[in-house]
């Protein structure tokens, strides 16, 4: 039992310091940021921290002390400024301060390191919990953290592996959902400008839309998806790409709001915005203003924030229950652009058509 015990405690700074080689005060520096210390010996003690977990004292002294009322909690995003992100965030911040709890936030720019490096700061400034839209890297860290009693939600996307809390929208049937809408409105030549493969919701959306085009007897890819995309200035070049290419789309799916906003930057330059049709997964400011105004399949950051904040509250008053994923629904808006009607109108309204929207949400 004395050994199981030894096995679950947390680190401390005279256990890296046994497997670095070097002194407790050498450690300390390094934790610390502290810049008197030989790059070699550095580097020893920063790969005995990775190997062991270890996280600064205040973080370690949690499973030490008593917990007092709840004091700070952490969002750590992407990008704050992300209109989705900026919404869930206030949703977070609305819903700690009524319960008087100060929310920090920091974002990551799409960087492990700066991810892993954010929520440890706040772990070891003594938040009570993290809620952490995550990168796709590993994270066995985050059950090590979570031994101290730092309580962690996910937020957008899941973790493999990692059993946890988790609100999302369900990505696929949100793609799905817009796909079907161009099919029905008469497009069979959908451009689809995608993030990242290796992001949990990029993947899931693009397989919502291959599964819309299958169940539809569409034929899928062939050229007309554009994935890695980076910010609104590459969706913008690649949805001029394939409109001026040959045998272009007669619509456009944009697999999230940047990206949405660069197909409709390329759609104006091309003077094609009552051409082509135009459906975005995720809202985007002013879009109900513009001519047309943009279709969109609406994500609730506002109802993802809250849910969140409700969970992970609960999991610092002690819910031991066993992880939950909970899938918030998406909401398609027609606005003018994704009615736009292609060439097949007529016959949009196929049995196959319609049948894809009867699958079931996917997780």
């Amino acid at each position: 039992m004395e050994q199981q015990v030894r096995q679950q405690r947390c680190p401390t700074l005279k256990d890296v310091s046994a497997q670095a080689g070097v002194s407790i005060k050498t450690v300390s520096r390094v934790v610390n940021g502290e810049t008197n210390v030989t790059p070699a010996l550095a580097e020893r003690v920063r790969a005995a921290v990775d190997s062991l977990g270890y996280a600064p004292d205040p973080l370690a002294s949690r499973l030490r002390r008593g917990r007092g009322p709840i004091g700070a909690v952490a969002v750590v995003v992407e990008d704050v400024a992300n209109p989705f992100s900026a919404v869930m965030h206030r949703a977070v911040v609305d819903a700690m301060a009524a319960r008087n709890v100060v929310t920090l936030s920091a974002s990551y720019d799409k960087d492990p390191g700066g991810e892993r490096a954010a929520v440890l700061a706040f772990a070891g400034r003594r938040v009570d919990g993290v809620i952490l839209m995550p990168t796709t890297a590993d994270h066995q860290w985050l059950d090590r953290l979570r031994e101290t009693g730092t309580q962690i939600v996910l937020v957008d996307r899941p973790v493999a592996g990692l059993q946890t809390d988790v609100v999302m929208s369900d990505h696929r049937a949100a793609a799905r959902r817009a796909t079907i809408h161009l099919l029905r409105h008469g497009h069979r030549r959908i451009g689809f400008l995608a993030d990242a493969p290796d992001v949990h919701t990029a993947a899931e959306r693009l397989a919502g839309f291959d599964e819309a085009l299958r169940a539809a007897a569409v034929a899928a890819r062939d050229g007309l998806v554009h994935e890695e995309l980076l910010g609104t200035g590459e969706a913008e070049q690649a949805a001029i790409d394939l409109l001026t290419g040959e045998d272009p789309p007669t619509a456009l799916l944009a697999g999230q709001n940047l990206l949405t906003i660069g197909a409709v930057r390329a759609l104006r330059r091309l003077n094609l915005h009552h051409r082509i049709a135009l459906v975005g997964i995720d809202d985007i400011p002013l879009a109900d203003l513009l001519d047309p105004g943009i279709t969109v399949v609406a994500q609730e950051p506002e109802r993802i924030g809250a849910l969140a904040a409700q969970q992970l509250l609960g999991r610092i008053a002690g819910d031991h229950t066993p992880a939950t994923p909970h899938l918030v629904p998406t909401q398609l808006i027609p606005r003018g652009s994704g009615e736009i009607p292609g060439p097949f109108l007529n016959a949009a309204n196929t049995p196959e058509v319609s049948a894809v929207e009867q699958s079931q949400p996917h997780f």
